[in-house]
């Protein structure tokens, strides 16, 4: 496959990935904008002495006023072309008695499906499932966080660079959870309030969401970059202020060309349409370059990985090498997000809901499998767990045993104090006697 097809398949991919609205949304917010197109048309339109058919909206396409006995033919709404890739025609009689039904069938013509039961179970169980992978996400790396913080023999520019990624991840996994309650609150599946007075806690969502998908991916980026000098180079610890300035500058400043672009060319909705081209490139094309870079990095550092394994220093046979090139390769995977790249290099068309599955259901567990490879699995990690537990531990037990040595020299000296104040009483009761002699 070409860069360009490549590109392409990545940009489609991509897509779905960062796309902040539900399709059901999306279709009622477009068949609202019809409709005020529509009736700015029909207000124009000459009704004095009309005796036809007077021009209406019927909830999903625009009729202008027509003769008895005229038939009106219209191209199928532009937003059921958008989401169903089906256009046709639909057509209307002007009769005595008004407008007849639409014919031919308007699903049909148009495409459109109702969602059947499997599916609507389908959505929900995805929408469970990813909204797990990123609580179990979140706790991990929440916890990993605060282990990497608390041991300052952790302190290191690697684990810095693991601390901003788990950074990122949990910034994504905090922004799916509130724009999911924003988007989608209520009792219904899908919240989509045409009258809302503002859109900005919506809008904002929104440019919190894509902040932070696109921080988390340029933090991938930094993993793979920071990786691959230390390979080449061996001192990558001066470039930690450059690392910070591509992890969270980069998408500060393309963020903000988006927010532009969307205030001056599509300021519509919740900011959730990709109807023009400027602002949904300005979101996407980092997260591609993003992609991409890092896949090359990726190709580098096993190749590099494999030199070295071949390297006469390094001993074993051939399978025991092999081994140890597949167990890295498995453990860079999650870090450079290289699975992403899976569904670019396939047709475009796959099946949906395998895509789905892929990239929303396991996509939302990534951080939980990054914290537990490159925190609780890391050897220096578990060392540092292990001689802070044997520290607590020896701790606890010389507190309780000075505790009871305490509690014995008490007890002791209390008996010993007693026998004194016998003996005490016994010689002076001797002396007594003795002087009464």
């Amino acid at each position: 496959m070409n860069l360009p097809a490549l590109l392409f398949s990545i940009g489609w991919w991509t897509l779905g990935l960062v796309n902040g609205i539900h399709p059901e949304c999306r279709l009622q917010l477009e068949l609202h904008k019809e409709e005020i197109k529509c009736m700015e048309l029909l207000k124009n339109a000459k009704t004095v002495g009309f005796k036809g058919c007077v021009g209406i909206w019927d909830n999903i396409t625009c009729w202008h006023p027509a003769e008895i006995g005229e038939t009106v033919t219209v191209p199928c709404p532009k937003v059921f072309s958008n989401f169903f890739s089906k256009s046709g025609n639909i057509s209307k009689n002007c009769t005595s008695n008004g407008w007849t039904d639409i014919f031919p069938d308007f699903f049909f013509a148009c495409g459109y499906k109702e969602v059947d039961e499997d599916s609507a179970i389908f959505y929900v169980l995805v929408k469970a499932i990813y909204t797990l992978g990123h609580s179990a996400s979140l706790i991990a790396l929440t916890t990993g966080s605060i282990i990497l913080c608390l041991f300052r023999k952790l302190h290191c520019t690697r684990n810095y660079i693991h601390l901003n990624l788990f950074l990122s991840f949990i910034l994504k996994a905090i922004s799916v959870l509130v724009k999911d309650e924003i988007l989608y609150s209520g009792s219904n599946t899908v919240h989509c309030s045409e009258d809302q007075p503002s859109w900005v806690g919506c809008k904002g969502s929104l440019v919190i969401f894509q902040y932070c998908v696109m921080a988390n991916f340029y933090w991938l980026l930094v993993e793979g970059l920071y990786l691959h000098i230390l390979m080449v180079i061996f001192s990558p610890n001066r470039h930690f202020a450059l690392y910070l300035l591509i992890g969270w500058g980069i998408p500060t400043v393309f963020i903000i060309a988006w927010i532009v672009s969307r205030v001056y060319l599509e300021d519509t909705g919740c900011w959730d349409t990709n109807d023009h081209s400027v602002p949904w490139w300005v979101i996407r094309l980092p997260i591609l370059i993003s992609i991409l870079v890092n896949f090359v990095l990726f190709i580098s550092i096993i190749r590099i990985l494999l030199q070295k394994l071949r390297s006469p220093d390094v001993g074993g046979n051939d399978q025991s090498q092999y081994k140890r090139l597949a167990k890295s390769t498995l453990l860079l995977i999650p870090l450079f997000g290289v699975h992403y790249m899976l569904f670019a290099v396939f047709p475009i068309r796959i099946s949906n809901n395998y895509q789905i599955i892929f990239e929303l259901c396991l996509g939302s567990f990534q951080g939980l499998v990054v914290a537990v490879l490159y925190c609780f699995l890391n050897s220096e990690v578990q060392g540092e767990l292990k001689r802070k537990w044997r520290s607590w531990c020896l701790n606890q037990r010389m507190g309780r045993d000075y505790r009871l040595h305490s509690s014995s020299i008490s007890r002791n000296g209390s008996e010993s104090i007693s026998q004194l104040h016998r003996n005490s009483a016994t010689q002076f009761s001797l002396q007594t006697e003795t002087t009464v002699i």
